[in-house]
């Protein structure tokens, strides 16, 4: 009856295993399509050159930041990897998700590869910050210096094609 018990037990812990696995293997595709979406938005915006810009009301809008400040402003993150680029602008458009990520990282250091990436998904934080977690040293850049990253995030959802420009031309400088 013992050995009964004791192979029901791991059969049991077998199907919780693969069940937890399950789950983070899809957790960790969607994050992966999520980079991919980025990616590809990023593509178009440089396919994009002749876009008709949006009609824009003088007291909602501030003025758009001149290519050379956006040139200083993406500069640090200019020559990353374009998944990791397009990661990066989308979650510095959540500007205190990624505070609570670096705070969150630093209270769970212990966890590693599938065991962060599950934890970091049960987060409410929007995907494109969940997925940082893999780049703790961008958390920590970004976190750390929360101006820029607020302004970065602002300069992408306001000026998104001429934040692409300022990348590629800090790129191919």
């Amino acid at each position: 009856m013992s050995g009964e018990t004791s192979r029901n037990e791991n059969q049991n812990t077998k199907t919780l295993d693969s069940s937890l696995f399950n789950q983070l293997s899809h957790r960790v595709i969607a994050i992966a399509c999520v980079a991919a979406l980025f990616v590809l938005a990023f593509s178009v915006a440089n396919a994009q050159q002749d876009q008709i810009p949006a009609p824009a009301t003088a007291s909602e809008e501030s003025p758009p930041i001149p290519a050379d400040q956006l040139d200083s402003l993406v500069a640090p993150i200019a020559i990353y990897p374009d998944a990791l680029l397009a990661q990066t602008l989308a979650a510095s458009t959540y500007p205190l998700e990624v505070i609570q990520l670096d705070q969150w990282m630093v209270n769970n250091k212990y966890l590693k590869d599938q065991a962060l990436a599950y934890a970091v998904a049960q987060q409410p934080w929007d995907p494109s910050v969940q997925a940082m977690a893999a780049f703790p040293d961008v958390v920590q850049r970004m976190a750390g210096n929360i101006q820029w990253t607020t302004d970065l995030g602002n300069a992408f959802l306001a000026q998104q094609s001429d934040v692409m420009d300022a990348v590629r031309q800090t790129s191919n400088s």
